[in-house]
């Protein structure tokens, strides 16, 4: 299923080793207090958000597209206008983020691919996935903020199949560790050498 969406490239030879070890990312997940129940929770909401992906990237892509400001990352250089094919694109591999997510696998493969979606937001890589004539560049202050709205308006969509306030309220809140830890590894790129 993943094979068939162009540019989604996790666990190929093509994404390079990321430079935070799997060894730093346990440490970021006690940073957060990501443990194995999160992982279960994720794992859980997995059967929750599997069918209502489209669903949520509606919501998110509704707020993107509100917004001047993040919709300007997928606008044309030229005539400021957005980007329908690399709009497209990216939805696609946020869809299967969504999964991906939810899986909570963290091996190596998974851990490289969080660097190559990191340098696909910063000057390093946007634009060459999908060949769009865009932004050099995702504003770091843009990225990092979205982890509230994509979160909040989740949350929803996770009590929607009659799992218990407390299960709703784990599976939300592994949701936004997840999110934040995903968030800090896609910032490398943008920290000064030395400093992530």
């Amino acid at each position: 299923m993943t094979t068939a969406i162009p540019g989604y490239t996790a666990g190929t030879p093509t994404v390079a080793r990321s430079p935070v070890s799997l060894a730093d990312f346990a440490l970021m997940q006690k940073s957060v207090l990501f443990g194995d129940d999160d992982v279960r929770a994720l794992r859980q909401s997995y059967d929750v958000v599997e069918d209502q992906v489209e669903a949520i990237l509606d919501v998110w892509y509704g707020f993107v597209g509100s917004q001047p400001h993040l919709l300007a990352s997928f606008t044309n250089t030229s005539s400021r206008d957005p980007i329908g094919d690399y709009l497209a694109g990216v939805r696609r591999r946020f869809g299967q983020w969504i999964l991906d997510t939810a899986r909570a696998e963290y091996n190596q493969a998974w851990l490289d691919y969080q660097h190559e979606i990191g340098l696909r937001h910063h000057r390093a890589k946007k634009n060459q996935t999908d060949g769009a004539a865009s932004t050099a560049i995702v504003p770091f202050r843009d990225l990092f903020l979205l982890v509230v709205p994509v979160t909040t308006t989740l949350k929803p969509f996770l009590a929607k199949r009659g799992h218990s306030t407390a299960e709703v309220e784990a599976m939300h809140a592994a949701w936004v560790k997840s999110c934040l830890l995903q968030l800090t590894l896609w910032s490398h790129p943008y920290v000064k050498d030395g400093d992530f």
